[in-house]
């Protein structure tokens, strides 16, 4: 008897986001299945890699990762430029660690300019991510929002504790917003709830359901994915149907695996090599549980996860 590949029904599909404006514009989502289930339905867009990029020197990286990028850690924009002209990143996560108020406490006019000049720099679309400080996100993204009028950026994290502050400018400027919560089905679609009722399209809201690494909570980031995409497409929920964004990067290389050098574990062989693929393999797992952007650091990383898309895309 011939063997019969059986094939899942869904009802849902999840929404194409355009991020950028003119030529730097890429769609992301629009899948009816889940993800690379291209015998049961259409990935319409590739999964898209974002590279990091920070405002100002980031402390503390192992060799391993702060190779590639020696000579721009200190300069934004020209890191931004290697990301997408020898890395091949499909996008630019900007993280505005500099604002924290705990750290160098920049003001927002100096991270808007900051986000100008990486945006004319690049012509692939942009990704801006606060500092994690509630409150100074909120006036960072408004003055971000305002100087980048109508270039539809992709700003966040929009949590609960701040979502009004960032979604006012975000709608009234023109752009698109990231929802952030801490790694819950019910809370990520509450949050999206809440950000249309004050006026934001749907389709230009991005899931970011909070990002575990290899080790390190990946399995309840994977669950929560794979949860939110089923209620996407299998009971066509119109509040879990935007694209998912993971920011991975950092999470991988905070593990004690990916960072601890071959002088302090001889056992665990190169570190170069394991802090790559403790990055390749987080992302890969993520891309399986249904994420569509992935935001990553090491460009031998990325490599390798575009080479798993290219292949599983055919």
């Amino acid at each position: 008897m011939a063997f019969e590949t059986p094939i899942e029904s869904y009802n849902g599909k999840i929404r194409e986001v355009s991020i950028g404006a003119g030529d730097s514009a890429r769609v992301v989502g629009g899948e009816n299945s889940f993800p690379f289930h291209l015998w049961e339905g259409q990935m319409v867009t590739k999964p898209a890699i974002a590279m990091e990029v920070y405002d100002i020197e980031p402390q503390n990286w192992p060799p391993a990762v702060i190779g590639p990028f020696s000579d721009v850690l200190a300069n934004p924009v020209a890191w931004a430029k290697k990301c997408q002209g020898e890395y091949g990143a499909d996008m630019i996560c900007l993280q505005l660690l500099g604002t924290d108020p705990n750290g160098e406490n920049r003001t927002p006019e100096e991270a808007a300019q900051t986000v100008k000049s990486v945006m004319e720099a690049v012509s692939i679309p942009v990704i801006v991510y606060g500092s994690g400080n509630i409150e100074k996100d909120a006036e960072v993204l408004k003055k971000v929002a305002e100087v980048t009028q109508g270039s539809n950026l992709l700003l966040g994290p929009a949590v609960e504790d701040n979502y009004k502050s960032v979604v006012a400018p975000v709608l009234a400027y023109r752009h698109s917003v990231v929802g952030q919560t801490p790694i819950d089905v019910n809370m990520a679609k509450q949050l999206n709830i809440l950000m249309t009722q004050l006026g934001q399209d749907a389709s230009r809201i991005v899931i970011d359901p909070s990002t575990g690494a290899l080790g390190y909570g990946l399995e309840y980031t994977y669950s929560v994915i794979e949860r939110l995409k089923s209620a996407a497409l299998q009971q066509n929920d119109d509040m879990t149907q935007m694209p998912i964004i993971s920011n991975l990067g950092r999470e991988a290389w905070r593990a004690k695996e990916a960072k601890t050098s071959m002088e302090e574990e001889p056992a665990w062989g190169d570190a170069a090599k394991r802090g790559i693929l403790w990055e390749a393999v987080t992302a890969v797992s993520l891309l399986v549980a249904g994420a569509d952007i992935l935001i990553m650091r090491h460009p031998e990383a990325v490599k390798l996860v575009k080479r798993f898309i290219d292949k599983l895309m055919g």
